[in-house]
This record gives structure tokens, sequence and C-alpha cells, in this order.
């Protein structure tokens, strides 16, 4: 007989209730859809308040487990429903994965089908920590075009949020036949600009918390736009770890963006071990209804600094004794001056 939620651990408590502090964010609304897909990796970012997105994908895979004996084919849909809520860094969303899968154990010549959710999830995800507000950040470089578009160190300081929500388990599922109804998730979304075509995503993540089986899992995803930019690849290692299954997989794929709301992706991807092995692929789209509407803030109560131009300092208005000029040190002036010095008397 199912159990309903259920915490076996107290320390889960503490974990839960720190991803689930408010800390400061800021505001990641794009003119352009940014979808999760073609991979399963999660963004850092949210939507932006107000905007409502569905990412629908149709996947088709096989499986062989040799030790058994068993083969299998599967064929099932995903959904994701992801909406903008209350806060421009706050977005609610939902995960389901409807699966038919047809088993045949080759040995015994017996036939079998289970169809149920073998994803259904609820949650909130939250950014924490967005690089590119520090002024410093995206101060550019007004004397060097090369150090505006060299790689530095500082481009792989990424993005940081937090999701907390958790799995849910209808009726009988022949899936998870011993899983509570409902057991917590957490995870931790990191995304990182390395450079303005190629973008790293991490997920660290911790399902069915409290459960007989909890599963530690790993995201890392790598994707670049080609030169046009509605063309884009990604490739994707996903690590799962769990007392009921293992395993490493890698996926790639392409997207295709064909308005600034709708995205269209087809992906492939194998597992690394033989118990069982998976070949797989999935076909999906991504669709957009921008509601998004811009807060306006009056100039008098807005903070120094909040528009990306710093506090203003002391005396700045105040009118200078030397000759120097904006933007250009004493030391480099005098130079400047007796260089034209020099010019003047040939």
């Amino acid at each position: 007989m199912k159990a309903y939620f259920q915490i076996r651990n107290p320390k889960i408590h503490i974990v839960l209730f720190l991803l689930m502090l408010p800390l400061i964010g800021f505001s990641q609304y794009t003119d352009v859809i940014n979808s999760n897909r073609p991979g399963l990796s999660v963004s850092a970012y949210a939507l932006g308040k107000g905007v409502i997105q569905m990412e629908m994908g149709m996947t088709y895979e096989q499986r062989e487990h040799v030790d058994l004996s068993r083969e299998s084919t599967l064929l099932g849909g995903d959904l994701s429903l992801r909406y903008g809520l209350l806060l421009e860094t706050l977005e609610i969303n939902y995960e389901g994965s409807y699966v038919s899968q047809d088993i045949t154990y080759t040995g015994l010549g017996i036939n079998e089908t289970r169809t149920d959710f073998s994803r259904n999830r609820l949650g909130l995800k939250y950014l924490i920590y967005d690089p590119f507000k520090n002024p410093d950040r995206t101060k550019p470089n007004l004397y060097s075009w090369r150090a505006n578009n060299k790689f530095q160190l500082k481009d792989l300081v990424p993005a940081i949020s937090v999701y907390a929500g958790a799995s849910f388990v209808l009726g009988d599922n022949p899936f998870y036949p011993e899983d509570p109804i409902v057991s917590p998730r957490a995870m931790i979304a990191t995304q990182s600009s390395v450079t303005s075509r190629l973008v790293l995503i991490t997920n660290i993540i911790y399902d069915k918390i409290g459960t007989d089986f909890p599963e530690m899992e790993y995201l890392v995803s790598l994707s670049h736009a080609l030169k046009n930019p509605k063309w884009s690849v990604f490739l994707e290692n996903q690590g799962i770890k769990s007392d009921r299954y293992a395993d490493i997989l890698l996926r790639g794929g392409i997207a295709h963006l064909f308005g600034k709301n709708f995205q269209a992706d087809i992906n492939f991807g194998s597992s690394f071990k033989s118990t069982p092995s998976r070949i797989f692929g999935t076909l999906g789209f991504s669709y957009r209804v921008d509601l998004h509407q811009d807060t306006i803030k009056a100039i008098d109560d807005q903070k120094a600094g909040q528009n990306g131009g710093g506090p203003i300092r002391k005396n700045a208005m105040k009118k200078k004794d030397d000759d120097t000029l904006p933007g250009i040190s004493k030391k480099k002036m005098r130079k400047l001056q007796k260089k034209a010095k020099r010019n003047k008397q040939f």
C-alpha cells in the first residue's frame, strides 16, 4: 500500500528550507523564446513575469538488457509547462512524460506492456544570482576590441538558481510500484555564457528525497549558436545514480528558431552500458505566449547603481583645475603633452 508524503530524514527539512530562501534576484525576460529544449537540462534563468511557455516532444526509444534477456520499445510524449510567476526571477513549472513500453522476454517468449507517467513533477525555480548585473562584468573596454571579445575567466562565473518541488506517482504506476504518492525534489542550476555563442549549463539534482530509492542526478549541457543565429547545436551528458537504476547518457541535437515565440528541435542519444543499452530520439517544439510588461519605476525611486552606471562619485560635477580629458589619467595626459611639444619643435 502506498504511503502519502513522508520524509524520514529530518536533515531534509533543513535542505529544503535553504533552497526556498527568498534571496535577491534580477529580471531575466528576453525578446526571443528561451527554451530548455532540446535537452533535459534546465536553464538558470526564469521566463519573466507574465510569460507562458509550452515545450513538447515525441520520443522513440529501444532498450536491450543482455543479462535479463529482455528487449523493449518505448513511445511517449514529453510536456513542460512554464509560467513567470509574481516576480521576474520566479518560475513555476510542470514536467510530465507519458510512455508506453512494450517488453519482450526473449528467453521465455513472454510479452508485457507498461503504460503510465515516467515523469510527473511540479516545482518552483528562483534565480538567486545573475553575474550580468555586476557593472564590472558588462562594462566595455573603450580602447580594445580584443579585450571585449576574448575569453576571460570571469565569463565562467555562472548565473545560479535553486529549485524545490516534488515528484508524483498517481495510481498503480508500473514504473514506480514502491514509491510514495509525493516525494520531494531539489536542484541547483547554473548557466555560464562562455562566449557570445557558447553557453554552459549544469544541473545537480536530488530526487525522491526520503523514499526507499533516493536518486542523485547531474546534467551538463553545451549549446552553441551557429553563424545563422536561428540555428543552434547542443551536446549533453546525464548521469543517474540510485539503488534502482544507474546510467550515463549522452545526447546531442539541433534547434531552429522559426520566430521569436516558436522553436523546433530534434535530438538523439544513447547510454554507455548494456544493462540496459538505450538508443533514443526526440522531435519537439517550444511555443511562448508573451504577456510580459516592463515595470516602470520613477527615477526618484531608483537607487544609485540600479541601472548599471554605479553610484555618483562625490564632486563628480566639480570643474577640474588641470587640463585632463575625461577617461584619461594625469600620467597619460602628461605623456601626450610632451609628445605634442616635441612634434611642434620639428
